[in-house]
């Protein structure tokens, strides 16, 4: 069908003195800007057609024109190649750009505003232009052709350039060209549908059509437009994307229906038309060329382009405060125009609409009858069947639609929308079921439905349910009505629908702009609440990806105030969620707008994930947004310590205490408080190596590197290694000083192994390994073992290992003497004892360990019962029994074999504790075992006994084994040191010359019942004297402990004199000699000795005088002996979990410390005196000078027995002293 042009515009805008080169209208919808050939560009008011502002800043003619998406710049190119940017308010001047040497072809403003893209005539370059500082952003584009024309897409993310022989599509960021094709022969002009979806090109030079691209395949649509007989100077897209207009020589712009790709209108000017665009609105046209004027077209609206129902609210001043939401002031516009005319039943059906978007209903019920009685008319039913919906009257609603229908016309396109109408009033009635039947018999039963309407009131329809649904917290079933929504073909970011049908904005005060974008939000949360993160996450990314940057800006706010991401990543990091948080805290990030806060948190949860480096990168981008902020070095102290970079670490911290020092913040100050500087961290450090190696040999070797290390090596090796920069990094706070990091820390570092071993003939000495690597020596004797010992050491993860052979300067007395004193304490603080056996060979079985020369020496004793980890390794370093356990000590059958070969109770070799608890029973197990130097036998007893002496080596065995028993005595009172049989000692007469002596256990006696002693006593009331008793009892009492002073024992005792010594009968020769003692008070007994006595008796008397005496025991006295609570243990035990046993020689019937039990008067002093009438272990004392005693070895225990335990007179109490 033959289109007739339409040759009369609605207006014309003049004022230009030659022709118009191109013209755009601002989103205020009340401006238009135009660039002319008299190298002027005006700014126009739309309402009035006045001038607002002439702008003459060029030169030359000026080409082109852009205006940004806010309206904030407008840009004009001319002639000469340069581009002014003036303000889009008032028109001003702004900036001026040279953009290019010759003619501006091309002027686009991005999507977001931020950049200008420009080219110019024959350069073929695009340039792209900072619109805050106008500087080139990055490289030009080099297209290679002369650029006709350049458009962004509606996202932003595409840049279509028109050259002289292709299309070329970019990635503005990137300037990677993502598709080139072949258009027209030259193509000319180029746009975007709204959707983004279609590439529109406009041809020159005997190619004049339109074609249309897919801009997902870049394939051709259909076939080119067609009508043309010229070059189309220039296309432009509707609003909704429905329309298109273009312009051509010959005078016409044709309006194209974009569906179907036909001529719907003609426009007809004058002159050639050079330039063309839609009003914002989309209701009308405007074109600009030769004739020096702009002309104002009235867009057509056929059936197939737009809603029908434009009669609902006419486009007047009330429609447009409809639209914006200005209820009050429709309502006083309408209600000025029904003052005015009080029969214009229209207006009162329109102030019922808006009435009714007031929920006004009585009022709209009204005036919607008020409208009727006038004139019955469209308008007016479907008022009163809204304000009937409104009221809950369905009944009267559903008559009103039905009579509404009598006044379509029976116009198909009407009647489908006034049903539309009628299924939004209902449902917004709360008949939902009915709003939905009818709704499918309308989509899917009427011929001439309005598909994309039906998919637009669906759409909102399904918003207000996922709403609801949320508010109900049915969370997922409000996701599902989200997605739907979004999923429908009506709804996209930049779809125009609100042009489309504005009519229901109108109406219902729907807000169809931002339909899509309210969907995506909605969705986003409810997918939150529903608790499918990621999910929601995938939705809002999603989201961001398909919206402009004005739209994201839009979100921002959305974003950082009530942040469903945002609020729930602080959630999830509190309750240390941290996967949970780091996705939300990513979403939120997304959005470019992220406070260093948001980056912080991220990091926090990063590092909660142990992603060391993932959050060391958000903890540097917290550094960058806020660099005066000791946050982000905080944070990155803390990634790189994760890293272990610990130098870089430390860096920051100190940085981050520097930050902290300079802020003038109370909270800042308080919160430096509870840091410490490294340097105090170093200190605390220093001391905890210090008390650490205060039970360490003074040399190790160094098992990594095979060196011999002094005091200060070790420490600078410790210093050099990634462990002390750990703890020197974690150590930041006063609380981190006296935390066990530090401690365990160090002992972790420090943890060395012994060697137990039998010295052979061949060792290595100090002199063959110091500043040597052992690990290069020649493999030889005692090398190779050190060698193996140090392999082995290593291989268990140590690196620390002793050997007594070389890691002592025995040139040093000074040394000798603390190594002497110290080995048990360095054995006992071993992470692990290793035992060599050399004579046990590989293979060997049980039985091994107990034959080898090792359970005979005297220094491996306390080197096994001192560690708490001992491994035993044979000749070929092998596993002794190939017995992997961590602990020998913990093998049942390797304790049970060491039980069997020394006789010391497995469970004591494995508790065993220093001190002088049990001495008598430790001299017995020592007793057996030799050294090869003589003074060594008791040597290696003083760390047994916690005992620290001078080492003097010369002074010969039997001084430096009374030297160890005169403390022993001293130190503790013990006088079970004093049972042993040999030979006296030169030292003191009452100290055995060897240890050997102490080879015979003991002799112990079976307790007394108690009915015996009840007996005893009993009898003993009758016969002695209670005050004789008493006062016995006292001299004992008050008997203080034995004590050496200057190698004289000065021993508390019970004295019998002896009154006869007569040699028995045997041969002259005989040793050793036995004699008959005869003692007052005392029953005769037999003593043998290899000393020789003078024979006497009462009746030939000597001067010399002898004694027989019974050492005093406290524990016979029976009450508690608190010297016996004090520790006797080394100083680096605790005591809290075991106690002394009491004396072995206490054989009382009570134990010290028990219970009090009442007694009858004088019955402890009674029970005294039946324990003392129990057989005891005598000793023999010959007097030397008056007051001075030497002891009578015997080579059995002398046993003696009081004959009547009443005769307390020939019992004398008192304190000997022994030579």
């Amino acid at each position: 069908m033959e289109l007739t042009p339409i040759t009369t515009p609605l207006r014309e805008f003049k004022g230009h003195k030659e022709g118009i080169m191109a013209v755009a209208v601002l989103p205020d919808k009340q401006r238009m800007v135009t660039g002319s050939w008299d190298k002027t560009v005006r700014l126009w008011d739309l309402n009035t057609g006045f001038v607002l502002e002439k702008m003459e800043r060029h030169r030359n003619v000026v080409l082109r024109l852009a205006v940004s998406r806010d309206g904030q710049l407008i840009a004009s190119g001319d002639m000469d190649g340069k581009v002014i940017l003036w303000h889009g308010e008032t028109g001003e001047f702004a900036r001026i750009i040279t953009a290019h040497s010759k003619s501006i072809y091309s002027l686009e403003f991005s999507p977001d505003g931020t950049v200008l893209a420009t080219s110019g005539y024959d350069d073929r370059m695009m340039n792209l232009w900072n619109t805050k500082n106008c500087e080139q952003q990055g490289d030009p584009i080099d297209c290679g052709s002369h650029v006709t024309c350049a458009r962004y897409s509606p996202s932003g993310k595409l840049l279509a350039i028109a050259t002289n022989k292709n299309i070329q599509i970019y990635n503005p960021g990137t300037r990677e060209r993502v598709a080139s094709f072949r258009a027209q022969i030259y193509t000319w002009s180029l746009a975007w549908t709204p959707d983004g979806t279609r590439l529109l090109t406009g041809g020159s030079v005997l190619d004049y059509t339109i074609c249309e691209w897919d801009t997902t395949t870049w394939k051709q649509v259909g076939d080119p437009w067609t009508g043309y007989w010229n070059n189309i100077n220039a296309i432009a897209v509707h609003p909704t994307g429905t329309l298109v207009a273009s312009t051509s020589y010959g005078n016409h712009v044709h309006l194209w229906r974009l569906s179907d790709r036909q001529t719907i209108a003609i426009f007809e000017c004058s002159f050639t038309p050079l330039c063309v665009t839609f009003s914002v609105d989309g209701n009308h046209i405007l074109s600009g060329g030769e004739d020096d004027m702009i002309s104002e077209w009235a867009i057509p609206h056929p059936k197939a382009f737009r809603a029908c129902f434009v009669q609902i609210l006419a486009i007047t001043r009330a429609r447009g405060a409809c639209i914006d939401g200005h209820l009050s002031t429709a309502e006083e516009l309408l209600t000025q125009d029904i003052n005015t005319d009080d029969n214009n039943h229209t207006s009162y059906a329109h102030r019922s609409f808006v009435m009714a978007r007031q929920n006004d209903w009585d009022y709209a019920i009204q005036d919607a009858i008020k409208s009727i009685s006038i004139q019955p008319s469209l308008t007016g039913y479907i008022s009163k069947g809204i304000a009937l919906c409104g009221k809950g009257r369905i009944l009267d609603a559903r008559a009103a639609f039905d009579v509404a229908s009598m006044y379509t016309d029976q116009d198909p396109q009407i009647l489908h929308f006034l049903l539309l109408i009628k299924v939004i009033a209902l449902f917004n009635a709360d008949q939902q079921d009915e709003a939905n039947l009818l709704f499918k018999e309308l989509f899917s039963g009427c011929p001439n439905a309005d598909i994309l309407g039906c998919c637009v009131v669906q759409a909102y329809l399904r918003v207000q349910l996922g709403i609801k649904a949320f508010d109900g917290a049915r969370y997922e079933e409000a996701a599902d009505h989200f997605t739907a929504v979004l999923d429908s073909s009506a709804l996209s970011s930049s779809s125009p629908i609100h042009f489309m049908y504005e009519d229901l904005v109108v109406l219902f005060g729907w807000n169809l702009k931002s339909l899509w974008l309210i969907a995506h939000q909605k969705r986003c949360h409810a997918l939150l609440r529903a608790g499918k993160l990621q999910d929601a996450v995938k939705a809002y990314q999603y989201m961001m990806d398909n919206i402009d940057e004005a739209t994201k800006a839009s979100c921002v706010e959305w974003s950082n105030g009530n942040a469903p991401f945002l609020t729930r990543g602080d959630a999830a990091l509190a309750a240390s969620d941290y996967d949970k948080a780091i996705a939300l805290y990513s979403a939120v990030i997304e959005l470019n707008s992220a406070s260093d806060a948001v980056f912080a948190n991220r990091s926090i949860a990063k590092l909660g994930k142990m992603l060391w480096e993932d959050a060391l990168r958000d903890a540097q981008k917290v550094t960058e947004l806020n660099p005066s902020s000791h946050v982000g070095y905080q944070l990155t102290h803390a990634a790189l310590r994760g890293a272990q970079r610990y130098d870089r670490a430390i860096e920051a911290f100190k940085i981050m205490l520097s930050k902290l020092d300079d802020s003038p913040e109370a909270r800042m100050q308080d919160l430096r408080q509870q840091y410490v500087h490294p340097s105090e961290a170093e200190d605390a450090i220093q001391r905890a190596v210090w008390i650490e190696l205060e039970y360490a040999p003074i040399r190790l070797l160094n098992t990594s590197t095979g060196l011999l290390c002094d005091r200060a090596a070790q420490i600078n090796a410790f210093k050099m290694t990634a462990k002390y920069k750990e703890l020197l990094s974690f150590t930041t706070k006063h609380s981190d000083l006296e935390m066990n990091r530090i401690k365990e820390g160090v002992a972790m570092y420090f943890r060395r192994v012994m060697l137990s071993h039998r010295w052979e003939e061949k060792e290595a000495l100090l002199h063959d390994i110091q500043g040597k690597d052992v690990r290069e020596l020649r493999g030889i004797g005692g090398i190779a073992k050190l060698q193996s010992f140090c392999q082995v050491a290593r291989d268990a993860g140590y690196r620390w290992a002793w050997m007594d052979t070389c890691c002592i300067d025995k040139r040093s007395n000074t040394e000798l003497q603390e190594s002497v004193n110290s080995m048990f304490v360095w054995y006992r603080h071993s992470a692990l004892t290793i035992v060599y056996l050399c004579d046990v060979p590989p293979s060997s079985q049980l039985g091994a360990l107990a034959r080898s020369v090792w359970n005979e020496r005297g220094w491996t004793f306390q080197e096994f019962v001192a560690p708490k980890v001992v491994i035993f390794y044979r000749k070929d370093w092998s596993l002794y029994l190939d017995d992997r356990s961590p602990n020998h000590k913990e093998s049942p059958a390797i304790m049970k074999e060491l039980e069997d070969a020394t006789g010391i109770d497995s469970r004591t070799l494995v508790t065993f504790r220093p001190g002088m608890s049990g001495a008598r029973e430790k001299l017995q197990w020592a007793s057996k075992r030799v050294t090869t130097v003589q003074e060594d036998v008791a040597y290696a007893l003083f760390g047994v006994f916690g005992i620290t002496l001078p080492v003097i080596y010369g002074e010969k065995k039997q001084n430096a084994l009374g030297r160890l028993l005169q403390e022993i005595v001293a130190r503790s009172g013990e006088i079970t040191v004093l049972d042993w049989i040999g030979k006296p000692s030169e030292f003191n007469s009452c100290l055995p010359a060897h240890i050997t002596s102490y080879t015979t256990p003991p002799r112990t006696l079976s307790p007394l019942s108690e009915e015996h002693i009840h007996t005893q006593v009993s009898s003993l009331r009758q016969t002695v004297s209670a005050s004789l008793a008493s006062k016995f009892y006292d001299q004992l009492e008050q008997l203080r402990a034995p004590r050496f002073s200057n190698c004289r024992l000065h021993l508390p005792c019970i004295s019998f004199r002896v009154a006869e010594v007569r040699r028995r009968r045997g041969l002259a020769q005989e040793t050793p000699i036995t004699y008959r003692i005869k003692a007052d008070g005392l029953h005769d007994l037999l003593i043998t000795t290899e000393e020789t006595l003078v024979q006497f008796s009462r009746a030939r008397p000597i001067q010399q005088t002898f004694l027989l005496v019974r050492p005093w025991d406290r524990h016979l006295l029976g009450v508690p002996d608190f010297a016996e609570q004090s520790d006797f243990a080394d100083d680096t035990e605790s005591i809290g979990d075991w106690t002394e046993p009491g004396s072995p020689i206490d054989d009382s019937d009570e134990l010290p410390g028990d219970s009090p039990v009442k007694e009858e008067p004088g019955s402890r002093t009674l029970r005294l005196m039946v324990r003392l009438g129990q057989p005891f272990d005598a000793f023999l004392l010959a007097q030397q000078r008056i007051g001075e005693y030497k002891r009578v070895a015997s080579d059995y225990n002398i046993i003696a027995q009081v004959k009547d335990i009443a005769s307390v007179d020939n019992m004398d109490v008192g304190t000997v002293e022994i030579l």
